[in-house]
């Protein structure tokens, strides 16, 4: 075992293709997928499952990985104090519902540790992909929530994927709606009151069960309702056509302005929003960074 190979499939699951990989490391397309077969046999490990739609990367892989990528990790760290090599693009991906603090957090992650050269990717998506991204390694850190309703069945998906939840803060229910909306004025907000307002939420695909909701109380009926993918064009919809989503009241006016702003919802609903990660994997020195930067924006804009 070596660190190019190391290096070779760490590229492979990035690009989540040989092809691509092949050409960003200038190397021919067989002689990757030889390097990796035979890193293959060496460790009796099946990195990569090969089907007709392209490369997977399987369970005993996605582990490997993450010890793969604190290997690199160290070597480059050892490479830089004593051979003077210039520094590594840096590399970190981050899967979450749509939240508008972790996106301050991931602000503040590049400007504090930010080199000239750097990859990263941030992926505001649906419930269940962020869980299988982190589970393929494509992303190193998921954010997402759990409550008394959907925890059993994202339990059950976080135990398959060797995935373990941490929790960040917990919060009672909250809709967000425009300045101009005259339950804005409220100091708590019921279900009734919000019944002539259009009800937002974002779409969950093909997995579009109540238990992937980002919105809780998702088994409600609601006579206007609006499907969204994005969390800008649901704040537009917000203020234009003054409708409401739910949501944990915590949002940042550095972002968002202060167009939206949250009101209590009369509910006993809680959530337990957090992050996940594998289980057996270290948090790479950017993974840990943006938790701490996750932390510090959540208690800010809590106050």
């Amino acid at each position: 075992m070596t660190l190019q190979q190391l290096r070779y499939v760490i590229e492979v699951a990035n690009r989540g293709s040989m092809n691509e990989a092949a050409r960003r490391l200038f190397i021919s397309q067989p002689s990757l997928s030889n390097a990796i077969r035979e890193l293959e046999e060496n460790i009796r490990v099946t990195i990569f499952e090969r089907t007709n739609k392209g490369i997977l990367l399987s369970k005993e892989g996605a582990e490997f990985l993450a010890y793969a990528r604190q290997v690199i990790e160290q070597a480059e760290l050892l490479e830089n104090q004593y051979l003077n090599a210039k520094p590594s693009p840096q590399h970190f991906s981050v899967s979450t519902q749509h939240y508008a603090f972790a996106v301050n957090a991931f602000v503040k992650l590049v400007d504090e540790y930010g080199q000239d050269e750097y990859e990263l990717a941030f992926r505001e998506t649906k419930t269940h992909e962020i869980i299988n991204d982190v589970k393929s390694q494509r992303s190193e850190i998921g954010i997402l929530y759990i409550n008394e309703f959907n925890s059993k069945v994202i339990n059950r998906l976080l135990n398959d994927g060797n995935l373990i939840f941490n929790s960040l803060f917990k919060a009672k229910a909250h809709v967000f709606v425009s300045i101009r909306n005259p339950l804005a004025q409220h100091p708590i907000v019921t279900l009734e009151q919000l019944e002539d307002y259009p009800y937002l939420y974002f779409e969950q695909g093909e997995f579009n069960s109540f238990h992937f909701a980002e919105e809780i109380l998702s088994t409600l009926s609601h006579r206007k309702s609006i499907k969204v993918n994005d969390r800008a064009t649901l704040f537009n919809l917000l203020i234009g056509l003054n409708g409401y989503t739910i949501s944990t009241g915590v949002l940042s006016s550095d972002l968002n302005g202060n167009e939206i702003i949250p009101v209590p919802l009369a509910s006993e609903e809680t959530i337990n929003v957090g992050w996940i990660c594998h289980r057996n994997a270290k948090l790479t020195k950017l993974g840990a960074a943006y938790i701490e930067a996750l932390e510090e924006t959540v208690q800010y804009e809590e106050r």
